[in-house]
């Protein structure tokens, strides 16, 4: 385990209870707004934020903080994840889901430093669980290490987020995905899909978008977990990058099998 994890976790864990919970399902017209078409931002996402941010920079004196809500302000933050020590925030991820009162929904941060991930934390308020990952130690659920594990489903179990693909690719994907891979309803929440990944609920995820704080925590987990994280050329992921496209999998052997399917 990372050295911050147990503070980060505590961190994570009491925001959750005091700010992110309480509005759950209580939230007023008022409270959600869309930054963005089909993109919501509620008073939960920012109070959270906020109270994240000034923590985190306590926790580690000299880092600095890029979250998803401060991004939306300033794009520019986006280009300062590869250099230094960085939080990187999503203060709800399915802020949809969320919303609309539903689950699944959660927090998720990453650390990084000079732009490669080195822990990452994903929180489930609903379920309380807390999932942890740090370079080169292994992932962990609730303290205990877990390995991932395939389902074992043939053909293999795909969360395909295609709503962002452009129109051919996306037509392309699921004509070879049909009759390959059992395509199942994705969550709308990378802070749920990723550990789907690992345990044994699906094998395989593809995205389009892959927002530094969407992705950190969650790519760490599954490649500490055993798995493949990789973009759709074959090139290995990180945080700092620009681009489209990441394809995920539970273990390499599904991560070469899916690409031979989706992408050829």
């Amino acid at each position: 385990m990372h050295k911050l994890d147990a503070p980060v976790s505590a961190l994570i864990r009491d925001v959750a209870q005091r700010i992110v919970m309480p509005r759950f399902r209580m939230l007023d017209p008022g409270q959600i707004e869309e930054k963005a078409p089909d993109e919501l931002v509620t008073i939960a996402d920012t109070e959270s934020e906020a109270a994240l941010t000034e923590a985190l920079l306590r926790l580690l004196p000299g880092s600095r903080v890029v979250g998803e809500e401060a991004c939306a302000a300033d794009e520019s933050l986006m280009g300062t994840i590869g250099a230094g020590e960085v939080w990187i925030v999503d203060p709800i991820d399915g802020t949809h889901n969320f919303a609309h009162g539903q689950p699944p929904f959660g927090i998720m941060i990453a650390l990084a430093a000079d732009g490669v991930t080195q822990a990452g934390w994903i929180f489930d308020p609903i379920a309380g669980r807390m999932c942890h990952a740090a370079r080169g130690q292994g992932f962990f659920v609730d303290g205990a290490p877990i390995r991932s594990r395939p389902t074992g489903q043939v053909p293999p179990i795909a969360g395909l987020s295609t709503k962002y693909l452009p129109d051919d690719f996306r037509a392309d994907v699921e004509a070879r995905a049909e009759g390959k891979l059992a395509c199942v309803p994705i969550p709308r929440c990378a802070a749920e899909q990723y550990p789907r990944l690992i345990l044994g609920v699906n094998d395989v995820a593809l995205f389009w978008r892959t927002f530094p704080w969407d992705h950190a925590p969650g790519a760490l987990m599954v490649e500490e977990a055993g798995g493949r994280v990789a973009r759709l050329d074959g090139t290995p992921y990180a945080p700092s990058q620009d681009g489209k496209g990441l394809l995920v999998a539970a273990t390499p052997d599904l991560w070469d099998a899916a690409a031979a399917i989706l992408l050829g």
